[in-house]
């Protein structure tokens, strides 16, 4: 496994990452307290040693999971969290968004108790999470400074969503010195606005890493989800038209050449090549899909070792991504979401339309 620097930071993390979000939720299966504990620590043993979670998954569930999981092996793991969400007086309503708070007293207070779940005194990373542009204020600035400079915090990080979009809050992100990662949905098929901040940060110097998550594009890219799958109520990527599996299952089929690379031994399986193509990019520090069990951890972890996507078959795929795969009918999920009635995406120049918070 490699390790790439988020920004000019000093911290390294493993080029595939661990999302906690799995462990936490049930929105990606039942498993017990054990079972997660041990999810984690397989991944730790195959190397991947970058851990992201928040507060709000399980509503502290996940970090206390990850912090017995990394109990004794606390020096092995680039730790990161997310704070924001206000989940303490607010219930969760299904996969609903629950309402935010972004003052200094409020994110103190997360910030402690995220510390005593995690069972740490301090993480290599903390993002705020899916913070509206307008809500990271100078005071709010200010405290993460002070996090950074007592050590309790070595890197920080915006972690933009919960949908595809807020290019304004990740061009913030590259533009504040105090940010050393912006973390965003990025994959060969939705690649705005990940694209827009690997060129802006290619264009202004690499004080800010991407950190890419969503990676296999909700189930297609890695081939977990198929013509023959039945999706429950439940399941998270349910929200997604018909419409949009249908043209992804097209597009799969046009990048069948990515698992037989012909520049070198070796073949690939397309869920590595996924990453892989994403690691393509210096400006992604790393990569996070989600883990559902051991063997996705064997294979995805693996993508370390299999061929990198070389200049042509980046090329080739440019062309296809272009022309949209030669697909001439619309995936039904043509919309990039804004905090600012989509003047980012107008001024991005991004083709497609948004739509506001």
């Amino acid at each position: 496994m490699e390790h790439r620097e988020l920004g000019n930071s000093g911290v390294e993390v493993s080029e595939i990452g661990f999302g906690a979000w799995v462990v936490g939720t049930d929105w990606w299966g039942d498993r017990s307290d054990e079972q997660a504990v041990g999810m984690v620590e397989e991944a730790l043993d195959a190397g991947v040693t970058y851990v992201d979670t928040g507060d709000v998954y399980g509503h502290g569930d996940s970090e206390e999971i990850i912090g017995k999981a990394i109990d004794g092996r606390r020096d092995e793991v680039t730790l990161s969290t997310k704070i924001g969400y206000d989940f303490y007086d607010n219930p969760q309503a299904g996969h609903g968004e629950l309402p935010k708070e972004l003052n200094r007293e409020y994110l103190t207070e997360a910030f402690e108790a995220s510390l005593d779940r995690l069972d740490t005194d301090y993480v290599d990373v903390l993002q705020l999470h899916n913070a509206n542009v307008d809500e990271v204020t100078p005071e709010v600035r200010d405290l993460l400074r002070e996090w950074k400079e007592s050590g309790r915090v070595r890197a920080l990080g915006w972690a933009l969503g919960p949908s595809i979009g807020w290019l304004a809050e990740g061009d913030a992100a590259v533009e504040y010195e105090e940010f050393d990662a912006v973390q965003t949905v990025f994959n060969l098929f939705e690649q705005e606005p990940g694209r827009h901040f690997v060129e802006t940060i290619r264009d202004s110097g690499p004080d800010t890493s991407v950190i890419a998550r969503v990676p296999h594009s909700s189930g297609l890219l890695n081939e977990q989800v198929t013509p023959d799958t039945v999706l429950e109520d439940g399941d998270h990527r349910s929200h997604r038209p018909k419409e949009w599996y249908e043209t992804g299952w097209e597009k799969v089929d046009a990048i069948r050449f990515l698992e037989d690379p012909d520049h070198a031994d070796g073949t690939r399986t397309m869920a590595q090549a996924a990453i892989r193509w994403l690691l393509a990019h210096d400006e992604v520090a790393s990569v996070t899909p989600t883990f559902r069990d051991g063997d996705d951890i064997a294979e995805w972890s693996a993508a370390a070792d299999v061929p990198p996507i070389s200049e042509a078959e980046y090329d080739r795929l440019e062309g296809l991504y272009a022309r949209n795969f030669d697909i001439d009918r619309d995936d039904g999920m043509d919309v990039l979401r804004t905090s600012v009635d989509g003047e980012d995406i107008e001024a991005a120049g991004l083709d497609k339309r948004a739509a506001s918070y």
